[in-house]
């Protein structure tokens, strides 16, 4: 058996004669159908193509030719079809035993057995299908796969220059390029604005795929290896990350697929079947993209993105074009637009023209979410169709409070959309304006309010919304940002210049909460885990590892010394967990007083509920606390049972359930009776109507989003908290039908602010 090169390149060799000749589309695809069934030896080869939304036999080797033009399937119809929906590859020793063969009765296909199909891909689409078959039960082999993929890849030029690509189809995406779109989406980071549409990674057609001279693609290709690596290097050299150049670390997961010799091995051998080295690169994205679709480990799914990032910048190298958008420079106001991103990678844009994002792809839990949020940039993620509804210089609508986005929009919705945002403008500026007031409620109740941080520039927000502190600083964000777990100096200096950004005011570090979906590319996980919320992560993985807490526990006490350190454990579900993290706290404290170091004036510790057992066991716990901290985010998911990270879940629970309240007001109940501070830090908590039933549970800390203190304050301050707290009892005691419906009722007769 020839390796999978030569099976190519001998085929390619006379592909290239065909292409070159004046026939005709159909006798070039005839030739085609010939010379593909002769040189792997095989009794069928057909060539379907996507005509009028069907994929139609065009051209065959081996059945009956009777069937050309005729024979028809339905995208998905078939194994023809079902290749065709999935862009992906199938290989069958028996394809009638297969759950998605349909016989085609015109064909004559009932005597063969075998069966091998692979994509004809154009702009990442299936525009066709190329599938041979054999008389005989055996799956095809490697090379023979390999070999069609890459002759799939001329086919598409080949295709597409005679005109054959589905018209209709195109046609149609014509006219929508020209009509108002309105395009929904998973809302990832709430806001509101306005830009043109620009690609993180504009699109490149290749329109060359065999090679003249071989030898001349490897150099171009070689060449921009070069040329990527020297980038990479440079962005590694000034990207910033805060005042520290963090970001360098992110950029080393983007190293290591560069100088990898494997990938660049791959092209090369794509390079050897007869391609140029567009296409080559192009091939082997296409193999990265099938296996993508078959990673269900999200940690093996984004490393798979970062290749394949990196395999678009490659390409738009060799082929002379610039690489990223944020390379190319922002010249308007912009709403960007990518499969996915990294982000470093959207850190290296200009955040005075960046906008907006919109993602084909994306979650809740995507390390992206929490640097734009920690930006303000408003991000709308899993939007379908985006490619084919939204071009270059498209002026988009984002609304992601809302979940949408719209497209080359009318004079009537620009309006609207323009109203809204004038008003969120005015509201913005009362919240300003409420900056330094204190947050008091009319019966002189005060209420704190703290912001929830994990950058160092997000301490600026103290003064900018006049919070009382920070509440939750996450310090999994140095980590999760890190090609390589950060030495204890580089954490010492960020947790130091955060407490001196924040003054008298208080910093309450949380310990790195990792592990589970917050996966680290330079620490092995021990196994796949199925519910990876409730897995490995936070305390539990800190208590296994040493070398996480230690260091971590050692710069916090450094960065803090002759201050307050606040310092809070995650996801404790037992009061050992808590002992245990403290020990080796006052463990590393007692090191250094005895090396005669500075060490903190003092120590305050304080643990996260967000196991619902804890507050099973909160009587034990809470005389060794100084102060507690509910998580909501975790405690909602865990009550329910439900993945908040799943879009079909994530809103299906109401923070204002019942059985959220209750569980709320026991814990608030018992924390106070042990006279233990009590603080909610979640989502729930920045919610106007939630956080009035926060505070109607007697918990008056909060801490929030910066966005969210100014609506937040200017519902404390118009608020009776007695009045509320005397019907709080009978709302729990016989909750109504509609628990959100009732309390936004009493709050509009009460004229508490909760827009």
């Amino acid at each position: 058996m020839p390796s999978a090169a030569a099976s190519a390149r001998e085929i390619l060799t006379r592909l290239h004669e065909v292409m070159a000749s004046r026939t005709g589309a159909q006798a070039k695809l005839n030739q085609v159908a010939g010379i593909i069934g002769q040189a792997l030896e095989s009794e069928v080869c057909s060539i379907y193509l996507l005509r009028d939304g069907e994929l139609e036999l065009y051209a065959t080797r081996g059945l009956n030719q009777d069937a050309v033009h005729v024979t028809k399937l339905a995208l998905g119809e078939g194994l023809v079809g079902t290749i065709a929906a999935n862009v992906d590859t199938m290989n069958l020793d028996e394809a009638t035993s297969h759950p998605d063969f349909a016989y085609k009765p015109e064909t004559g296909e009932e005597m063969f057995h075998s069966f091998a199909g692979v994509p004809i891909v154009r702009r990442e689409e299936a525009v066709g299908v190329l599938c041979v078959q054999h008389a005989d039960s055996r799956r095809y082999a490697e090379v023979e796969i390999e070999a069609l993929q890459t002759v799939a890849m001329v086919l598409s030029e080949l295709i597409a220059n005679a005109g054959l690509v589905d018209e209709k189809r195109h046609g149609t995406d014509r006219v929508l390029q020209t009509q108002m779109v309105r395009l929904t989406g998973l809302k990832l980071v709430e806001g509101m604005a306005r830009g043109h549409a620009v690609y993180h990674q504009p699109r490149i057609v290749i329109e060359h795929t065999v090679a003249e001279d071989t030898e001349a693609e490897r150099h171009r290709v070689y060449s921009a290896f070069d040329k990527m690596r020297e980038q990479i290097d440079r962005m590694s050299a000034q990207a910033e990350f805060g005042l520290d150049g963090e970001t360098r670390e992110v950029i080393e997961t983007y190293k290591m697929f560069a100088y990898d010799e494997g990938w660049g091995r791959r092209i090369n051998e794509a390079i050897d079947s007869g391609l140029t080295a567009e296409a080559a690169i192009e091939r082997v994205q296409q193999r990265t993209r099938m296996r993508m679709r078959q990673i269900d480990d999200p940690l093996l799914a984004d490393r798979m993105h970062d290749l394949e990032d990196l395999a678009n910048r490659l390409l738009r190298i060799v082929s002379g074009q610039l690489g990223t958008a944020a390379q190319a420079g922002l010249r308007q106001d912009t709403i960007l637009i990518a499969r996915n991103l990294g982000p470093a990678e959207l850190l290296e844009y200009d955040r005075r023209r960046l906008k907006g994002v919109i993602l084909e792809e994306g979650s809740l839990t995507a390390h992206v979410v929490i640097v734009a949020r920690a930006m303000g940039i408003p991000v709308l993620g899993r939007v379908r169709d985006v490619r084919r509804m939204i071009v270059d210089g498209d002026p988009l609508l984002l609304d992601g409070t809302e979940g949408n986005v719209v497209v080359r929009a009318s004079p009537a919705m620009e309006e609207a959309f323009d109203s809204k945002l004038v008003i969120g403008q005015k509201r913005r500026a009362q919240f300003a304006a409420l900056r330094d007031q204190p947050s008091v409620s009319k019966d002189g109740t005060r209420v704190t309010l703290m912001v929830n941080a994990g950058l160092r520039d997000d301490a600026a927000a103290l003064d900018i919304t006049g919070a009382d502190g920070i509440g939750l600083f996450r310090t999994e964000f140095q980590f999760l940002v890190s090609a390589t777990l950060p030495m204890r100096q580089q954490q010492q200096r960020l947790y130091r210049d955060v407490l001196d950004a924040a003054g008298e005011r208080p910093v309450i570090f949380r310990t790195v909460d990792i592990g589970g979906d917050k996966a680290l590319p330079y620490m092995r996980q021990e196994e796949n885990e199925e519910n990876p919320a409730m897995g490995w992560r936070a305390l539990r993985v800190a208590l296994d590892r040493g070398g996480l807490m230690k260091p971590q526990a050692r710069a916090l006490l450094e960065a803090a010394a002759g201050r307050t350190l606040n310092v809070m454990f995650p996801m404790v579900s037992e009061p050992w967990e808590f002992d245990q993290a403290q020990a080796i706290f006052e463990a590393q404290r007692a090191w250094l007083v005895a090396r005669g170091k500075r060490v903190p004036a003092a120590v305050r510790y304080g643990a996260m509920l967000e196991v619902p057992a804890l507050a099973e066991v909160l009587d034990l716990l809470l005389p060794r606390l100084d102060f507690l901290s509910i998580g909501t985010n975790d405690l909602t998911q865990f009550l329910f049972a439900a993945d908040r990270a799943n879009p079909r879940l994530a809103e299906r629970y109401d923070w204002l359930s019942p059985a959220i309240l209750r569980f709320l007001a026991r814990v608030s109940n018992i924390a106070h009776e042990h006279d233990v501070p009590v603080a909610v830090c979640g989502e729930m908590g920045g919610r106007p109507l939630e956080a009035m039933a926060l505070l109607g549970l007697g918990i008056e800390r909060l801490s929030i989003t910066p966005a969210a203190i100014g609506p937040i304050k200017a519902m404390v301050r118009s608020l009776d908290l007695t009045a509320l707290r005397a019907e709080m009892p009978g709302f729990l005691r016989s909750p109504p039908a509609d628990m959100r419906a009732t309390m936004a009722a009493w709050a509009t007769a009460n004229n508490i602010e909760i827009a």
